[in-house]
């Protein structure tokens, strides 16, 4: 897969594709419906299948003060987009001079000139331009008046109603991480490198791989029962154990962090990448009266997280 960041300076070779249009955070069955959409008409005029998507988010970009929202991280975002067989991925740069084009301009400038797009699709309810002013049916319009073919697709509903990285976003801080992976398509993975912490957890008998939250949304905090992909190093594999998410007031933490005990291992996995999945929630953080009593519930965590996952 090719990633291009700027629509101003595009190889011929990387123009002319069926793109699904978004920000695509969580790369949901929704957003799985667009892209499957944009695939098959690329495919009917032998076109490359991509996404068009921006970076920042335009939220982030109009209200960074704002608590962290977004469900992966960039690179995990492009990971799973390859995996779903897209050749070109559009990651525009969202800046003033983007967010200042009228909805015309952004269909002149990005898709038509810039990109030189064959096929766009895009949700029910897609908006873009300057204050959100253009609407499906508007890029519709602009795309019969300028040379390129747009699809609007009809949102995706679950079990529980729309799928959207909004509902996925409350279920996760719910504690209802199954209810999320239904809305996914897949479980809700934590990505990251392992950090150091204060290698506490090898002293209580529980070596865990602490990573790092920034920049993401924050599921309930608490332990779960998890699914863990090391994905480099020499203990690539996969494997199951229990997170702690949190800031763990037993020890008066601050930070929130994603500490991990991976079941029947042994090794050194600093600076490895991992791949935490949730599966299950199984209790709130708590604060415990002694060390004994904290070490016993985690034998019981990590018994109930065995049970869970040897069920799946």
């Amino acid at each position: 897969m090719r990633i291009i960041r700027d629509y101003t300076y595009v190889t011929e070779a990387d123009r002319g594709a069926s793109v699904a249009i978004g920000n695509f955070d969580g790369v949901h069955l929704g957003h799985r419906a667009v892209i499957d959409i944009a695939r098959s008409a690329g495919d009917a005029i032998g076109a490359p299948l991509g996404v068009l998507t921006f970076d920042p988010h335009p939220r982030e970009y109009f209200a960074p003060d704002a608590p962290p929202f977004r469900l992966m991280g960039r690179e995990t975002r492009a990971h799973r987009l390859e995996k779903l067989g897209v050749e070109r991925l559009y990651e525009i740069n969202f800046n003033a001079a983007l967010a200042a084009l009228s909805p015309q301009e952004f269909a002149a400038r990005v898709i038509r000139d810039g990109l030189g797009l064959r096929h766009v699709v895009v949700g029910a309810d897609f908006c873009f331009g300057k204050g959100r002013a253009g609407n499906a049916a508007m890029l519709q319009e602009f795309g019969a008046e300028m040379g390129f073919g747009t699809t609007i697709a009809q949102l995706v509903e679950g079990s529980s109603g729309q799928v959207s990285s909004t509902a996925i976003r409350r279920a996760l801080s719910d504690g209802e991480p199954r209810t999320a992976a239904a809305m996914l398509g897949h479980w809700h993975r934590i990505d990251g490198p392992v950090i150091g912490g204060e290698q506490r957890g090898r002293t209580l008998g529980y070596p865990t791989a602490n990573m790092s939250l920034k920049g993401l949304h924050l599921p309930r905090f608490g332990v779960y029962a998890v699914l863990v992909d090391v994905l480099d190093g020499p203990h690539k594999g996969q494997y199951q154990g229990a997170s702690s998410l949190g800031v763990r007031p037993m020890f008066h933490g601050a930070e929130p962090n994603l500490e991990t005990f991976l079941f029947d291992f042994s090794g050194d996995l600093y600076d490895a990448h991992l791949s935490v999945g949730l599966i299950d929630y199984l209790r709130p953080e708590e604060t415990f009266d002694s060390l004994d009593a904290f070490i016993a519930q985690m034998d019981a965590d990590c018994a109930r997280a065995r049970s869970i996952l040897a069920a799946l």
